[in-house]
């Protein structure tokens, strides 16, 4: 049976949940609040234990962090993460990795993934999506697994980049039906005049296709970006 919502609040489960942030890398129970160095050391130097001593991560110039690395079977649930817009929302890479594989089910800047492109803010409030004021970004896609899920961020800007980030799952068994989430970013820039800038293509086998955000920007003089939308199905 499919839920959506809170359709499911009600159903009991057997599910383990865990969270993984910078104050709890591996998402070990009781692990959280317990850093004792971080880059809320200095302010909470007076406070000790508890009172956010490692409330973020900092990515240098050219490396990659690995976010979360768990061992399943379990569902992803939500990801939340905050950091600079003007740099990190375009000059970050987010990965997504399955069951050890080399090669990345999700690959798409930072900004993109939550639906802001461009470095610059809009307000999301949807279902799989929430992008809120001041640049809290919220994605619930279930992410099911079955081994291993590997979540991590390159940063590709020439500065460092402070990430505020944490992953919720659960730990449970996974469904023969299950399917794994996949994301793809595409860019044309421009879009020649006259050609067509491809969404999706190469993909094989059973899913479900759940949408495409698109960041648009108008280069041809009389026209603002407006167009029939068209569905076949």
């Amino acid at each position: 049976m499919t839920t959506f919502g809170l359709d499911g609040i009600s159903r009991r489960s057997r599910a383990v949940s865990r969270s993984i942030s910078a104050e709890n890398f591996t998402g070990a129970k009781s692990g959280g609040g317990r850093a004792t160095e971080g880059t809320g050391a200095v302010a909470a130097s007076r406070l000790g234990p508890g009172w956010k001593i490692s409330p973020s991560i900092d990515i240098a110039a050219g490396e990659t962090a690995v976010l979360a690395d768990i061992d399943g079977p379990g569902t992803i649930r939500h990801l939340w993460c905050t950091t600079d817009p003007h740099r990190a929302w375009r000059g970050t890479l987010l990965r997504m990795y399955w069951e050890g594989e080399e090669t990345p089910a999700v690959e798409v800047p930072l900004g993109d993934f939550f639906c802001n492109g461009w470095n610059t803010f809009s307000q999301v409030s949807s279902v799989p999506v929430a992008a809120n004021p001041n640049g809290g970004f919220n994605a619930y896609w279930p992410m099911p697994f079955r081994r291993k899920a590997r979540i991590t961020l390159e940063n590709l800007t020439a500065e460092k980049v402070t990430l505020y980030y944490q992953v919720d799952y659960e730990l449970d068994e996974v469904g023969d039906d299950a399917s794994y989430f996949h994301a793809q970013w595409r860019r044309s820039h421009p879009v020649p005049f006259g050609e067509v800038h491809t969404l999706l293509d190469g993909v094989t086998g059973a899913g479900s296709y759940v949408g495409t955000y698109m960041a648009w920007g108008v280069n041809s003089p009389g026209w603002w970006g407006e167009g029939a939308r068209r569905c076949s199905a």
